[in-house]
């Protein structure tokens, strides 16, 4: 079992790291290309644009195996040089200030807010939270706080995961509105180029399988997060969603939303019900997103 030296990296929380990018009139095409959908007229984007802006820079010769930026414990590295070597983005949780538009100024802002090593089932495990401000032109935009979570290596005999799929399938009656999306692996080729996201599992087979095993190319969080986000009548203010289960591509997955207790419900299932991620959405009118 790997040791992942609980309480070295105090040091670490606190350590910012800032950014600026341009959302330019090709990022907003590219954006819109990649979801199907035209340009806004008003030049005002779909809330989920952010997670394509200020995004990874390091060099090729910087990756590691997995596709991710190394770690280290140079003063100039952001991230904790955890040693656990599965890296998954957990979920987030995003207050939504102000619009983004076609030519905004944009910096970002990002601050280890804590680093939390727990063992479980799954072993050793250390989850590390970001927290990210972005403003446009000066002014608040969008606040996140991002869930990472850095696990053991898998035997490479262990479980493809998910499970393939079973015999039940998804009950849309549970749920006001539904739709049936099934993510091709082009859509997953584009959406890490927006996001210069080179994760391995993402867009090469082999290794999500062999290495991380994976029964497919995985599904980006964010990338189903930005669908779900696409199924709400209007912008909101705050949304947070869960990774549960892997979303695979080429399956596929059911977008759900209904009215609940304390804002709007939402959730990503596969075909047999198995539910992949958890999300939940508060209107600008709602009290509970004040």
């Amino acid at each position: 079992m790997t040791n992942t030296g609980e309480g070295d990296w105090s040091d670490w929380i606190g350590r910012e790291q800032r950014q600026t990018d341009r959302l330019d009139e090709a990022l907003a095409a590219r954006w819109c290309a990649t979801f199907d959908r035209k340009v806004p007229a008003d030049g005002v984007m779909p809330q989920g644009i952010h997670f394509c802006l200020c995004t990874p820079e390091a060099p090729t010769a910087m990756l590691g195996d997995d596709g991710h930026p190394l770690r280290s414990d140079a003063p100039d590295s952001f991230l904790p040089p955890v040693p656990l070597p599965r890296r998954m983005w957990a979920g987030s949780s995003i207050a939504f200030h102000a619009p983004l538009s076609i030519g905004a100024q944009v910096e970002r802002t990002s601050r280890i807010e804590s680093i939390t090593p727990k063992s479980g089932s799954r072993g050793e495990m250390v989850f590390v939270e970001v927290g990210h401000e972005i403003r446009a032109d000066g002014d608040l935009a969008v606040r996140e706080v991002q869930s990472l979570v850095y696990l053991e290596a898998l035997a490479p005999d262990a479980p493809l995961s998910p499970p393939p799929t079973g015999e039940a399938r998804f009950d849309y009656r549970a749920w006001d509105t539904a739709r049936a999306v099934a993510p091709p692996e082009v859509l997953l080729f584009r959406y890490s180029a927006l996001t210069f996201n080179t994760h391995r599992i993402h867009y090469d087979a082999p290794y999500a399988r062999e290495v991380e095993r994976y029964r497919g190319l995985v599904v980006h969080g964010p990338l189903t997060a930005s669908l779900l986000l696409q199924m709400l009548p209007q912008p909101v203010s705050r949304f947070t969603f869960r990774g549960l289960s892997p979303a695979i591509a080429g399956e596929t997955l059911h977008l759900a939303m209904r009215e609940g207790e304390s804002g709007i419900e939402m959730g990503a299932f596969a075909a047999d019900g198995r539910q992949v991620t958890k999300a939940e959405a508060s209107l600008p009118d709602n009290p509970q997103s004040a």
